[in-house]
């Protein structure tokens, strides 16, 4: 299958799979660019794979950069409640050969990430209130 623009490939996935927003698409690819560019700084040599807790760590540092306390209501509103939405994003966009994966990368890999409330609901709380 040839690549085809990353708005095709959206249309393409969310026409089989409507379970996330095609700005939910987007927003990952922002994010996968965001993490990447972060690693870039640290460890120039390694900074064109993400692993997925690498990717769930710049999601989640991206979300709360560009909404802030609304980041965790955005991402719901995408059909996004769980890291392991990230990472069927992520297998769905591989599948139109818009993302690469490694063999050792799974879907799995994304079921051991951060709990939501905590990500993006509790360093907006009041600091006698962050329990």
């Amino acid at each position: 299958m040839p690549k085809c623009d990353f708005e095709t490939a959206i249309e393409r996935i969310v026409a089989r799979d409507t379970r996330y927003s095609p700005d939910a698409y987007r927003f990952l690819r922002e994010a996968l660019g965001h993490t990447q560019s972060e690693l870039r700084g640290t460890n120039a040599a390694n900074a064109g794979h993400v692993t997925p807790q690498e990717l769930l760590g710049g999601i989640r540092d991206y979300a709360l950069k560009e909404y802030g306390p609304m980041a965790g209501l955005v991402l719901e509103e995408w059909g996004i409640r769980h890291c392991e939405d990230f990472g069927e994003i992520v297998f769905n966009l591989v599948a139109e050969r818009q993302f690469r994966v490694t063999e050792m990368d799974k879907r799995d890999d994304f079921k051991s990430g951060y709990d939501f409330t905590e990500a993006f609901r509790r360093p907006f709380r009041p600091a006698y209130n962050r329990q």
